[in-house]
């Protein structure tokens, strides 16, 4: 049982990365180009497969919602650690340090899911071409999107609301550049066990599950691409299955290591190297590896934009 005068700490305080005087603006710079680069490159995948309609198809549908994720999911911590950067005040009130983690929760979680949907995308699109418009129609597509999301804001509220039901009676000071759940235990004035095995068996639903999933789809698309009798048909189909294993091995093996490990084999450097890399660093790769270089997409830009004949 807490004292009667225990006191509970009110607002936090972010240490974000130890860097000298002189570090310290190359680094904002950095960070302030990436994030720029980040809503770009994010943002025009949203506005061209919005504007043109020959990329209103299943995989681009997804491809959209991905780009949307990855601009909340940066938002939600980058503007503030760029703020932290340039200002003595590094702190945080404890409202908003939950608001923070739930958001950014609900909006990885979701992504997730999300890339365990786009797999069974490519394997209808591969294994049945020819039904694959009648199979991924846009009602069923909407379905797997609300199933991610859904799927996202509750295990968000669990992973939320078994962290912020310890108490925090000091140190308010979070080795990390924004509240995320494995830097906030550690500051819990109580036994944080039970919150370990909750991150453990979580994360099997959030992380181990759609990696799976992910896995035993793509063993049956390269069976699949294997039968291609064309050497080029082969080599186009595997090209958009490496762009999404790429993109997913960015994200959820970092996430897996981050959240499934105990607390007590945390280090706070290492937590957010990792951070940075599924928060920042995916974010800043996917439209790269996913979109900019498509065909479509690029052909769907100068459309758009008027600037002369698409590539061939």
């Amino acid at each position: 049982m807490q004292e009667p005068n225990q006191s509970f700490v009110t607002e936090f305080i972010l240490l974000g990365f130890s860097l000298g005087p002189r570090a310290t603006p190359l680094l904002f710079s950095a960070f302030l180009v990436i994030y720029l680069l980040i809503i770009l490159g994010n943002s025009l995948i949203t506005l061209l497969i919005f504007l043109d309609s020959r990329l209103h198809t299943p995989m681009y549908f997804f491809i959209g919602i991905l780009s949307m994720l990855d601009l909340g999911y940066t938002t939600t911590t980058v503007p503030q650690m760029l703020a932290h950067l340039t200002s003595e005040k590094k702190t945080i009130s404890f409202v908003r340090c939950v608001a923070q983690m739930y958001i950014f929760l609900v909006l990885g979680v979701t992504e997730s899911w999300l890339f365990a949907i786009m797999s069974v995308d490519r394997f209808v699109a591969i294994c049945h071409p020819l039904r694959y418009k009648v199979i991924m129609s846009p009602g069923l597509c909407g379905v797997m999107v609300t199933f991610c999301v859904l799927w996202g804001v509750t295990s968000a509220l669990i992973y939320t609301i078994f962290a912020m039901r310890l108490p925090y009676c000091g140190p308010n000071k979070i080795n990390h550049f924004f509240c995320e759940v494995p830097a906030v235990l550690k500051l819990a004035c109580a036994d944080t066990s039970i919150n370990d095995w909750v991150d453990f068996i979580l994360g099997f639903s959030v992380i181990l599950i759609p990696l799976s999933l992910i896995l035993v789809v793509y063993v049956n698309i390269f069976i699949a691409i294997l039968k291609i009798r064309s050497a080029q048909g082969r080599l186009k189909a595997f090209s958009t299955c490496a762009s999404h294993i790429t993109v997913v091995t960015m994200f959820c093996v970092p996430a897996m290591i981050m959240y499934m490990k105990p607390g007590s084999k945390a280090s706070p450097e290492q937590d957010k190297k990792l951070a940075l890399f599924y928060n920042i660093v995916s974010a800043l790769l996917n439209p790269i590896i996913y979109s900019l270089r498509n065909k479509d997409v690029k052909t769907a830009f100068f459309k758009v934009t008027s600037w002369g004949r698409a590539p061939e």
